[in-house]
């Protein structure tokens, strides 16, 4: 059995660097059938993160193929008789302009920050071909999306990089309706600027609105005085302490430890970013959207931080929570919401009459990004203002419910998966059951089963823990809402129920980029038909087998912060 290398392979120079600006054109018209994708089956080799590049890693046996059979049977039972979307994009190093008189050289999807928006239909198709004209490889990860496996965009795991001067066509049905983003599984660049928004509306929407609002947070320092992700995980991984390793041994430039959140606790993030934006704007010179007063208008809010949550809060204006992660919940309002990275919420908001913040504060953090709506005359907010709807607790996703199909029946667990979150900052050892990630790792499920994840945090940290190819149902019991990436506090707990409905392999890892390139991720593996029980073991210092129970023995059903662990 082989494994990838323990760095990425950069492969090629800066070739195809200058072939021009990413574009991205998109057009919609009827079709029969979800395509297939054709050579996906030929497509994996080195996963673009930790242990990613090279040549493919061989997995052990008796599991389902990525492209295999069972995964083109799922396609088809999808059914796809919507419209056919077809996107084109191109990754490109490209100037950016923040604002402000801030412009940085990064990586990007175009030439704009975020990427250009995508939308599609539920029930239809989208085929979107990524050009690669970066220096090194990447990839393309749908986020929420449940759809087939070798279209996940995880290289050494579903797919092969995509090279420099290379492309891939990604081709799959789109089945639920709700707000998602893409961006790389390679390395560190999801914290460059290489992501973007994807809306699949819903051709029955439920929902009453006027406008539609965008929102995509972001942390930023790719660019800014020399600095790339690459150079903070670098000094992430020679370890700290609040007074530094060593004593005085290393310089911090990038890093800093113990920002406190009331709500995250004692360390709620350790880069120092320079710059939070909204919508790829700095807060000195924000983006504005107007509408009228009296105007319905829908936020779709997106995390796409590295390393942040934002606290988040419309100035003057009371939220209406409509869905999380895609999914709808029954309607709750709030004053503020929570976001960690990957997480997304819609909201409803009726619009008052002037000039109000969308402030997200970087929870734990100095500073905060802004974005302006606008509906009539008044003083314009500044990059300090400070709306009181963020002086109150932010509402979280254990407060909602799920709303009508959404809501997972009721039914006993199958099997479960219990996986420990372990590591350190001192050591930056982020992994699984201590256990730092390889592609030929694989917690056994099997297709019909309802699977419970139960989530143990033994490190002093949060983690936004997220779950590829399908959504869960938080808690034990029916009504949970619905997600794909969720909160565990530092020692705390989570317990999540999902239907293993979607052939494949499938990761599941931390979303702080920093924590799952250092190796706090692993996969779960859909066993072939007829295999006899766990066929590779379980893993070194893990619990998972095939166990039915409820889980009474982790207390409370979704998370409980500083609880202690078994």
């Amino acid at each position: 059995m082989r494994c990838l290398p323990t760095r990425r392979s950069v492969l090629g120079a800066a070739a195809a660097a200058a072939a021009g600006s990413g574009l991205l054109a998109a057009c919609s018209r009827p079709t029969g059938t979800a395509g297939s994708p054709g050579s996906a089956a030929d497509s994996r080799t080195g996963h673009g993160s930790m242990h990613h590049g090279g040549p493919k890693a061989d997995g052990p046996e008796g599991y389902v193929d990525p492209a295999g059979p069972e995964v083109r049977a799922a396609e088809a039972a999808r059914g796809a008789t919507g419209p056919l979307t077809e996107v084109k994009v191109t990754a490109t190093a490209t100037t950016l302009d923040l604002g402000g008189g801030h412009t940085v050289r990064s990586w990007a999807y175009g030439d704009r920050l975020p990427g250009p928006e995508v939308r599609a239909t539920a029930g239809g198709t989208l085929s979107l071909t990524l050009a690669n004209h970066l220096p090194e490889a990447t990839s393309l990860h749908w986020h929420g999306l449940a759809l087939r496996n070798d279209m996940d965009g995880v290289p050494g795991l579903t797919q092969r990089d995509i090279a420099p001067g290379g492309s891939f066509a990604y081709r799959f049905a789109v089945t639920h309706p709700g707000t998602y983003w893409f961006h790389p599984h390679t390395g560190v660049q999801q914290d460059r600027g290489l992501y973007a928004p994807l809306i699949v509306e819903d051709p029955k929407e439920p929902l009453s609105y006027d406008k539609e609002w965008v929102v995509v947070l972001d942390d930023w320092i790719d660019g800014v005085n020399g600095a790339t992700p690459d150079a903070v995980l670098a000094e992430l991984r020679k370890g700290m302490t609040p007074q530094g390793a060593g004593g005085a041994a290393h310089k911090r430039t990038y890093v800093r430890m113990g920002g406190e959140s009331d709500v995250l606790g004692k360390d709620a993030g350790d880069v120092v970013y320079p710059h939070y934006l909204v919508n790829g704007r700095v807060p000195e010179d924000p983006s504005i959207f107007t509408a009228r007063p009296g105007d319905r208008i829908r936020l779709r809010i997106v995390n796409a931080g590295g390393d942040t949550a934002f606290r988040i809060a419309l100035g003057g204006h009371e939220l209406t929570v409509t869905h999380t992660d895609g999914f709808p919940v029954e309607h709750a309002t709030a004053r503020s919401l929570l976001l960690g990275m990957g997480e997304r919420y819609d909201v409803l908001v009726t619009a008052q009459d002037g000039v109000f913040p969308l402030t997200a504060l970087a929870e734990g953090k100095d500073g905060s990004a802004l974005a302006v709506l606008r509906t009539g005359t008044g003083t314009a907010p500044t990059a300090a203002t400070r709306p009181a709807e963020l002086e109150t607790r932010p509402l979280m996703a254990d407060a909602l419910r799920a709303a009508g199909p959404a809501v997972l029946a009721r039914r006993e667990p199958d099997r479960t998966v219990q996986i420990r979150l372990t590591g350190s900052m001192s050591r930056y050892n982020w992994a699984f059951d201590g256990r730092p990630y390889t592609p030929d790792q694989r917690h056994p499920v099997k297709a019909g089963e309802r699977v419970r994840l139960e989530f143990r945090n033994a490190t002093p940290m949060w983690h936004p823990v997220h779950l590829h190819g399908h959504t869960f149902a938080l808690g034990t019991e029916p009504g949970g809402a619905r997600k794909d990436t969720a909160i565990v506090l530092p020692g705390g707990r989570l317990t999540a129920d999902f239907d293993a409905d979607n052939p494949g392999l499938w990761m599941t890892h931390c979303h702080n980029v920093y924590h799952s390139e250092s190796g706090m991720m692993t996969v779960l593996g859909y066993q072939l038909q007829g295999s006899p029980g766990p066929v590779h073991g379980p893993l070194p210092g893990s619990a998972h087998g095939e166990r039915a129970g409820s889980g009474r023995e982790f207390g409370r059903a979704f998370v409980t912060g500083m609880a202690p662990l078994l």
